[in-house]
């Protein structure tokens, strides 16, 4: 509780008597401008004492304007179906033994939508009302993250439709027509089948991905990881597909510090950048391994990968997009989660990545990972 002090010197200090402080009306104990939600607080005869600037925010109501006012006048809200709220919830005369309301979506003046709750105060359990409190959220980022939801429905439906529908109809062909097809023929449609299975996985695994991102839940186990040899193998890789060897340009810079890393995650890390080089960009695929001093830390802090190619690059107004869910350049396919999903591995291992301009004029993708071995061996 907050204390008064007298000005004369040697004075006691005593306790305010009780009751709301200056810039306190509701007597909270608090400065209710600080919250982040909109706070409405009506006393036992349904007068409003308090309207803080987040609730000034949501409503358009100047504070000064909705104080002194009868909640329901201050705070006209209905319901979707055009109700009146406070005569449908009546909280100084319904019944005793209510304590508020849960949360619901409701309708300002004009039709804003917000999330409103209430909570009923008593001196004593089913004793009369002496104060109604008020809660208000914005709906925006709830509507943004339902939005996204549906992006990432509506996404997966379709990449899934494709492989699903090819896979079906080759097994239903092979399955009715078996003998009228040739060795090479029913060789090629289940190549087909097992490559459009492996999309799926691919698919299933992004969606786990996404879901351990967003809930704080991505696993990382350290191991020595020797990122040279790693990046070596994606370019072996994609020589014995058909690359030319010679649009691969490695480049380390030796010594590098030990790195502990979670090596599958950093074979996810480096397979999305280097295919987005490959089938996005042009020319020479650069990559570049440097160590990475700290200036907050011993030298070598790091192990940084640039990637980088010699195509058109990325666009300017692009930029601080990349890293979102469902970006595509211009000519990309896929999903658009890749990037996400990397940005998400990287800042797991507590590390940083950032896109932006190669020299030559393409993209340049560049991730860095903390190099110190794990607590328990520290």
């Amino acid at each position: 509780m907050s204390v008064g002090t007298s000005s004369a010197p040697g004075a006691r200090r005593t306790a305010r008597p009780p009751g709301p402080r200056p810039g306190d009306p509701a007597g909270l104990g608090i400065d209710p401008d600080q919250l982040p939600d909109g706070l409405v607080v009506a006393d036992e005869h349904g007068r409003v004492i308090c309207f803080n600037a987040a609730a000034v925010r949501i409503t358009a109501v100047p504070a000064d304007q909705a104080l002194g006012q009868r909640l329901e006048e201050a705070l006209p809200l209905e319901d979707l179906e055009g109700r009146r709220w406070w005569q449908l919830t009546d909280p100084y005369g319904g019944l005793a033994i209510r304590v508020g309301q849960p949360e619901r979506n409701l309708l300002l003046p004009g039709g804003r939508e917000v999330l409103v709750s209430a909570r009923y105060v008593r001196a004593r359990p089913t004793g009369p009302v002496r104060r109604v409190v008020v809660t208000l959220r914005d709906t925006e980022a709830r509507r943004r993250t339902e939005r996204s939801h549906a992006e990432l429905i509506a996404t997966v439906a379709h990449e899934l439709r494709s492989p699903l529908t090819s896979v079906k109809g080759f097994t239903a062909t092979l399955l009715a027509k078996w003998e009228r097809f040739t060795d090479d023929q029913k060789r090629l449609m289940l190549e087909t089948v097992d490559a459009d299975a492996d999309r799926v996985t691919r698919l299933i695994a992004e969606l786990l991905d996404i879901s351990r991102i967003d809930s704080g839940r991505l696993e990382v186990r350290r191991q020595p990881v020797d990122i040279g040899a790693a990046v070596g193998r994606h370019i072996q890789a994609y020589v014995a597909a058909g690359q030319p060897a010679d649009r691969f340009l490695l480049r380390v810079q030796h010594p590098l510090p030990d790195l502990w890393a979670d090596p599958d995650k950093v074979d996810q890390v480096l397979s999305n950048l280097l295919e987005n080089a490959v089938r996005h960009g042009e020319g020479t695929v650069t990559i570049d391994i440097t160590p990475s001093a700290s200036p907050r830390e011993r030298e070598d802090a790091g192990t940084s990968v640039t990637v980088s190619d010699e195509g058109p690059g990325i666009p300017e107004e692009s930029m601080n997009r990349v890293f979102t869910r469902f970006w595509r350049g211009s000519k990309r396919g896929g999903t658009g989660l890749g990037l996400y999903i990397v940005k998400g591995i990287v800042e797991a291992h507590g590390g940083t990545i950032t896109v932006g301009r190669a020299p030559e004029g393409g993209a340049e993708f560049r991730f860095t990972l903390p190099v110190g071995a794990p607590a328990y061996l520290a």
